[in-house]
């Protein structure tokens, strides 16, 4: 282990040895969670190296939460996850490894703390930022969660950290080391400024974002650089009868030669009824995506996802149902749709409340579609969930 996990390792323990003191003093919360999930991947077409009916991997997750109301106007917040991953995935296929230590911040938070045949430690700060608030200002600088988008699957506007949906075990969400400031002009509107450094122009960002409300509804408009774009977008948050009703929109004009032009959008609708019984669609359209075989998307290996590139199709459709099966168990159904290329993904999930902190999920991401087609040469994966909260 090099010098700089030593120090890494030495911060983490300096943060929790006067954890006592402060707890007693009520100015420090810490919680967080311990999972297990069990993953099984039945690829459609055989992956050189592997057992094509026969690839699974666990993942023993430890997550901390750690927060000190440092004064009346100053709040620290330092996160992490700790991940153990083993099985024939990561003993078969070494260059797993690298896709998961992976930090395209500007101060480097990952790094992989112990390993050994078939198995590794990886640890990783997510959130690590101040917080100052003072009357209508409130300013946040370091690691943190930059969320512009307002619908549930697809977010144009989320252009500081993009998720990917079929993520599912990230409750939290990527971060970024950045800066952000924010002034609340009156009780539903605000206008905030954001800049990211990065280590070259690709990687860096700025831009503001103005919200109001009007006529029932949360309305947003955007604009500055992100990477080798300009960009400018809104987006909107309501209700239609009482379902909801969502959409984003941006444009990225290109900078430099390195870059395209793009225009992506997304807009969503949901409701619940009275007996509980939950609804959800959404529509995709990006400009540059394809009307053909869209081909290659990588669900398992993180791709390096983007808001101007939220999917390879043109066009893309959503849709959901769930209800609350018993008080304890509920249930779900979602699927995807590459109306261009006729492939499609499934999604079922059942989720068991055991305790009040333990949880049981089961869920699957399934596949479909020709070869050479967006979600066709995928194939099927399943995975097994107990999660205990604390």
């Amino acid at each position: 282990m090099n010098n700089s996990k030593y120090t890494k390792l030495l911060l983490i323990l300096m943060m929790f040895m006067p954890l006592q003191a402060f707890v007693q003093e009520s100015k420090v919360s810490l919680n967080g969670y311990v999972k297990e999930l069990y993953m099984f991947y039945s690829p459609k077409t055989p992956i050189p190296g592997f057992d094509v009916n026969n690839l699974g991997m666990n993942i023993l997750h430890n997550r901390l939460n750690f927060k000190w109301y440092t004064s009346k106007k100053l709040t620290t917040v330092i996160e992490m996850r700790n991940r153990l991953m083993f099985g024939n995935l990561v003993k078969d296929y070494p260059d797993y490894q690298s896709t998961v230590n992976v930090d395209n911040g500007l101060v480097n938070m990952s790094w992989i703390t112990a390993q050994g045949t078939g198995w590794f430690v990886h640890s990783m700060f997510d959130r690590a930022y101040l917080d100052y608030s003072s009357g209508k200002w409130q300013i946040r600088a370091g690691r943190q969660r930059v969320n512009w988008g307002v619908n549930l699957v697809w977010n144009p506007n989320d252009i500081f950290n993009t998720f990917s949906y079929f993520d599912f075990d990230y409750e939290e969400r990527p971060g970024t080391d950045a800066i952000r400031i924010q002034y609340y002009t009156g009780t539903t509107s605000s206008a905030e400024l954001v800049y990211k450094p990065g280590r070259d122009q690709a990687h860096s960002a700025i831009a503001g974002m103005y919200k109001f409300s009007r006529w029932d509804y949360d309305f947003q408009f955007l604009g500055g650089q992100a990477g080798n774009d300009w960009v400018m977008g809104c987006g909107w948050s309501g209700d239609i009868y009482g379902a909801g009703f969502r959409g984003e929109l941006t444009h990225f004009e290109p900078r430099n030669d390195f870059s395209i032009r793009a225009t992506v959008a997304s807009v969503s609708a949901d409701y619940t009824f009275s007996n509980s019984w939950y609804i959800h669609t959404s529509f995709l359209y990006s400009s540059n995506g394809k009307t053909g075989k869209a081909g290659g998307m990588n669900v398992l290996f993180n791709p390096d996802m983007s808001a101007k590139q939220l999917s390879l199709a043109r066009y893309s459709l959503f849709g959901q149902v769930s209800k609350p099966i018993t008080p304890l168990l509920s249930g779900s159904f979602s699927g995807i749709v590459n109306p261009s290329d006729g492939s499609f993904y499934v999604g079922p999930a059942f989720t068991y409340s055991l305790l009040n902190n333990l949880e049981l999920m089961l869920t699957g991401q399934l596949f479909f579609g020709d070869s050479g087609t967006e979600f066709g040469d995928i194939g099927q994966i399943a995975f097994g969930r107990l999660k205990w909260s604390f």
